[in-house]
């Protein structure tokens, strides 16, 4: 099971327990992936379309707590691809599918269908434990997200702009800032930050989903850490082992041009010390003179020597 398919079914059973957040929920669901029909005798109906069983067993469940509704559910195999079905849920009776679309506002007492989900006016999703209740359905309905593993990526496709709006204010009220994308002729409602996604998770009320991913997020932290440490260790080693080839380099010059014992005595010392412990350390080098010196003196020592082999490659090149 998928990552994405797992977060699902961990939300298709977490119902509400007030009536007014299972009402929201049925509105999310029924405004992502619902139609509704009018007949010619103006008698309503209300279908929706899945390929998720948790999602049409969640809507199928909401409807019975909340309206004591029993909805007519078919399945269609796709005959091309053998595993995949689509579930359909059908509120079929004009009074049922009424007292549901004016329950969730998604109908006008004057009869005319459209929605109104302004936070600020719509009660639905007045209140905080509603507007959880609107996501969830909402990200069940049209909802997808990646396996941490790969990527962070959290999103709900919505038919139209003004969907992907409300939504994207229904999310904001929770301090989150998801930005809305233009695919095809859908309007994507999107997060790509781990810790926005752990976030939703947490709003969403899916605590199983939530810890599997902070505990992703904790090693892949772990390993990115680890592989920086790694990296910079790796680059200071590179960075000595040139440093120490340039001295020896350098060191050979001046011993084969001018000779070691024409320099001045701590100068000499320090050069025979280097070409005798090639792979040594400044500390164990400043450690080996006599007197001992610190790494600082070492270094000096070694930039003095680079700077006389420089003076006479010049000098070299002007002959």
């Amino acid at each position: 099971m998928s990552y994405a398919s797992k977060v699902k079914d961990e939300l298709s059973r977490q119902v509400p327990a007030a009536r007014h957040c299972q009402i929201a929920e049925i509105a999310a669901i029924i405004s992502m992936c619902g139609r509704i029909s009018i007949s010619a005798d103006n008698r309503y109906g209300i279908k929706i379309h899945t390929e998720n069983v948790a999602v049409a067993r969640k809507y199928f469940t909401l409807l019975r707590k909340t309206f004591n509704i029993v909805t007519d559910v078919s399945i269609r195999q796709n005959s091309y691809l053998k595993k995949s079905r689509t579930y359909s849920v059908v509120i079929k009776e004009h009074e049922d599918a009424l007292r549901v679309l004016m329950a969730a506002k998604l109908i006008g007492e004057d009869g005319e269908v459209g929605e109104n989900l302004s936070v600020k006016k719509n009660l639905i999703v007045k209140q905080a434990c509603c507007r959880r209740a609107f996501i969830r359905g909402a990200f069940l309905a049209a909802g997808s997200i990646s396996n941490p593993e790969k990527s962070y990526h959290f999103e709900i496709t919505c038919a139209t702009e003004e969907k992907a709006r409300q939504l994207q204010a229904i999310i904001g009220t929770f301090g989150l800032d998801a930005r809305i994308v233009v695919r095809k002729k859908y309007h994507v409602v999107y997060m790509k930050e781990g810790s926005q996604i752990v976030d939703i998770l947490n709003v969403m009320e899916a605590p199983v989903s939530l810890m599997e991913l902070e505990n992703v997020r904790i090693l892949k932290e772990m390993r990115g850490q680890v592989n920086r440490q790694v990296n910079c260790e790796t680059a200071n080693i590179n960075k000595t082992v040139s440093a120490a080839v340039k001295q020896l380099k350098d060191i050979e010059y001046i011993r084969d041009t001018i000779g070691l014992s024409k320099l001045p005595e701590g100068l000499e010392d320090m050069a025979r010390l280097r070409l005798e412990r090639r792979e040594a350390t400044l500390k164990e080098l400043g450690e080996a003179l006599d007197p001992p010196v610190g790494k600082s003196g070492v270094n000096h020592r070694l930039r003095k020597l680079s700077a006389i082999a420089e003076a006479l490659r010049e000098k070299d090149m002007e002959g």
